[in-house]
């Protein structure tokens, strides 16, 4: 694995752990902003054939 992948999959994986936590607090507004990181993450993943887990 070069260091792009590793360093997508370990953004993607803390962006995740970001919005869950964002969502158990409660804040809608940190909830949405991590949900579009989230979501250019994946984009930016399928642009370089990054295949990202469910």
């Amino acid at each position: 694995m070069d260091a792009f992948t590793a360093g997508i999959l370990q953004r993607i994986e803390n962006t995740r752990t970001d919005l869950d936590r964002a969502r158990r607090s409660g804040d809608d507004f940190l909830a949405d902003v991590e949900e579009a990181e989230l979501a250019d993450l994946h984009r930016l993943a399928a642009e370089h054939g990054v295949r990202v887990s469910a």
